[in-house]
């Protein structure tokens, strides 16, 4: 039975379908992201910028956990929009149980191992004493949400494999309502930082609750189903083997900007306060960036079980004209209106110049991360997930951690710490620009 929101990949123009797939995709990352910027807005506007420095020490940190859910769950969906572009049913049925069970375990396994090392974590961060404390509670609290948001991320690229991308995002804006309401009463109640994290913790619980009851109750082949469960290992080992690379490649991007994080704390409270809000705006950006990378990796996906290797190649072309083009959008919008959007945060003079010096490092040359992004995951569709994570390995944290210990020791200042993101970005785009156009002429069907 086909469901009213699924989208047709395999036939007719593309182009549209990529931006119908794209925008309610992007727009659920943006979502994603005003959880943690409703964090950091609620505290500097309500408690103070140590607090709010507090919540975007730990962002790096947990964009590693999140961006391993992300990478695992995006397997998931290549494997699942797979089997739909080969007409085989009873094989999707088989991916939508196994992924589940992948999320539920993976979600407590992170969140026992994220409570251990939780202190050793804020003091490798070099914390600043008046910061520590607050930083740690965030962390600690936040971390109980981890098989909830594993949850939420697998149910969504589960529904994106069949090209249905609003219902998650239908479910995250309640969730987000939920959060901001949650927040102003948790701190009004004096809970600060404990209280913004359960308030996240309780709107994501929503959010993934509201995704189950759509699998569930489905009647197409993406049924969620209890009776004969079924989880099968060689399913897990594809779903691994696509999703794990993928995982670490975005967890290479967030632990590099860990390194970075700490660099910034070296600088005082009020670099750190400036990074905590730049990065709530700036990554706004990389919402739209990303969705089309990922609506590339679906189109890719769906389009290769069904054997059509052209249609495939000029998916990948257009899916990248577009993101450049969006990305530079939303970056010129960024730029202009810089000192409104830091309004929302955060008044301080110094913090503000300090956002803005970033915003033309990060958000100015944004669209050179388009390259990476777009072709690992075109090559993600194809089954080729470990090469372009190793050449972001090489590539992404190889530039930036030379970076810290050789230029940023020389000239200690915060703009010469951000101008390793578009350097290594623009070195990492060559490379794994080089690396598709070899695999893209090894390319052949498999049979699924």
């Amino acid at each position: 039975m086909l469901n009213t929101r699924d989208m047709d990949m395999l036939h007719g123009s593309f182009w549209d379908k990529l931006i119908i797939f794209a925008i309610p995709l992007a727009l659920t990352g943006v979502l994603q992201q005003l959880f943690n910027a409703a964090d950091v807005a609620v505290l500097g506007q309500f408690v103070g910028k140590n607090a709010m420095a507090a919540v975007g020490n730990n962002i790096s940190v947990i964009g590693i956990l999140v961006n391993l859910f992300m990478g695992l769950s995006l397997g998931a969906n290549v494997v699942i929009a797979r089997f739909i572009g080969a007409k085989k049913p009873e094989k999707v049925g088989t991916a939508v149980q196994t992924s589940f069970a992948l999320a539920v375990i993976t979600g407590f396994l992170l969140l026992a191992v994220g409570e251990i090392l939780a202190a050793p974590i804020i003091n490798w961060l070099d914390v600043p004493a008046e910061v520590e404390a607050m930083a740690e509670t965030y962390l600690r609290v936040y971390l109980l949400g981890l098989p909830l948001i594993g949850v939420y991320n697998f149910e969504a690229a589960i529904l994106r494999a069949r090209g249905d991308t609003r219902t998650p995002l239908l479910a995250l804006a309640a969730a987000s309502v939920v959060n901001l309401a949650l927040d102003l009463l948790f701190v009004s109640w004096g809970w600060g930082v404990m209280g913004v994290a359960l308030g996240t913790i309780i709107a994501m619980g929503v959010s993934s609750f509201i995704l189950f009851w759509s699998l569930t109750h489905s009647q197409d082949i993406l049924r969620l189903q209890f009776k004969d469960f079924v989880f099968d290992r060689r399913m897990l080992r594809e779903i691994a083997a696509i999703g794990l690379p993928a995982g670490i490649q975005g967890m290479v991007f967030s632990f590099s900007n860990i390194l970075i994080q700490a660099a910034v704390n070296s600088l005082g409270p009020d670099a750190m306060a400036a990074s905590a809000a730049a990065f709530a705006i700036e990554v706004n950006v990389y919402c739209f960036l990303n969705a089309f990378a990922q609506a590339t990796t679906t189109f890719v996906s769906q389009n290769y079980g069904a054997g059509n290797l052209p249609r495939c190649f000029a998916i990948t072309k257009v899916g990248m004209l577009l993101d450049i083009a969006f990305t530079l959008g939303m970056a010129a919008v960024v730029i202009v209106f810089a000192r409104e959007f830091f309004a929302i945060f955060n008044a301080d003079d110094t913090v503000v110049e300090l956002g803005i010096v970033r915003f033309w490092y990060i958000v100015a040359p944004q669209f050179l991360q388009v390259f990476i992004d777009v072709l690992s995951g075109a090559l993600r569709g194809y089954g080729f997930s470990l090469p372009p994570a190793l050449l972001a390995l090489v590539g992404i944290c190889g530039v930036r951690i030379t970076w810290l210990y050789t230029l940023f020791p020389a000239h200690p200042d915060y703009g010469t710490l951000m101008a390793c993101y578009p350097v290594s970005w623009l070195i990492t785009g060559i490379f794994i620009g080089l690396l598709y156009r070899y695999c893209r002429r090894h390319i052949k069907l498999i049979r699924v």
